[in-house]
């Protein structure tokens, strides 16, 4: 069954992002690097990227699916256009998309 699990921000800086959410909803971060830090163990999880070039133009909504092979294929048959193409990722694999009015979302496969 697929699910929303994830947000993933733009943000101008990850460090004050990550304060911000820290001080007013007592959230923890793991860095990921030098430039994304993501909250985990959340039925919904936050990430903050401040690398300007992987940002998407708006927050972008992440569902987990089973198989992510098999939701591109239905993805792009339901009329999405592929954005980003499967690429991995720490925990996982991902691609991007835009429905049919323009949102663009990310389906994820957690690693096994």
């Amino acid at each position: 069954m697929a699910k929303l699990n994830y947000v993933e921000l733009p943000v101008q800086s990850t460090a004050t992002a990550k304060d911000f959410y820290a001080s007013a909803f007592g959230w923890d971060f793991t860095d990921y690097g030098p430039t994304y830090a993501a909250t985990g163990g959340g039925p919904a999880d936050l990430g903050l990227q401040g690398d300007r070039a992987e940002w998407t133009t708006a927050p972008l909504p992440v569902i987990e699916v089973e198989d992510l092979d098999t939701t591109l294929t239905a993805v792009t048959s339901a009329g999405g256009t592929v954005t980003q193409p499967i690429f991995a990722f720490p925990g996982g694999r991902r691609f991007h998309f835009r429905d049919p009015s323009g949102n663009e979302l990310a389906a994820m496969q957690a690693a096994r």
